[in-house]
């Protein structure tokens, strides 16, 4: 699905992995930003909950087909998915640890989660710089693993696209999943 003139494209590591969610499960792009994997997600065929504190980059959602946009902000107030469970959650370019415990207890059994944001480090490329949302080494893998989830896929270190930047990424599935690619 190609990105819109004024938007980046999907990311290659929810792109690569986006098709161990299970069918027919709803999906959370949590922090959805203009919705580039909201709208990957729904041309994948799930039904999409796309969230953000924004309603700019929401409103381009309104009236896509298998896509909720929904406004919330994510970091004060209550948590909008209390009791909620998602086939799959996709988080890029985002952390606020404080909210993590009630992420991942989103997740269903069977679910997968694809997490891609930055490390420590990042701050000799520009922002995010400040170590409140920049991950530690192998941060990721001890939250899913304390858990007994199975990691399928993890990367940590400097990548030059779309521009130099010190990331992790993650895609871990809760319970049995979809063969693994």
């Amino acid at each position: 699905m190609a990105a819109s003139p004024d938007e980046s494209p999907p990311s290659p590591w929810v792109r690569r992995f986006a098709r161990l969610i299970p069918e027919h499960g709803e999906v959370l792009d949590l922090a959805c930003g203009s919705g580039r994997h909201a709208r990957l997600l729904a041309g994948l065929g799930y039904r999409v909950e796309a969230v953000d504190r924004s309603p700019l980059g929401l409103a381009a959602l309104q009236g896509l087909g298998r896509v909720t946009p929904r406004q919330a902000d994510l970091e004060d107030g209550s948590w909008p998915y209390h009791g909620r469970l998602f086939a799959g959650i996709v988080v890029t370019n985002y952390l606020f640890r404080p909210r993590l415990d009630d992420l991942l207890a989103c997740l269903a059994e069977p679910g997968v989660l694809l997490y891609e944001t930055f490390m420590v480090g990042n701050e000799r490329h520009g922002r995010p710089s400040n170590p409140a949302f920049l991950l530690r080494s192998q941060e990721m893998l001890g939250w899913v693993q304390q858990r007994g989830w199975q990691v399928v896929a993890f990367e940590e270190g400097q990548v030059d696209v779309p521009k130099p930047a010190m990331v992790q990424r993650l895609c871990a599935t809760r319970g049995t999943s979809a063969v693994l690619l």
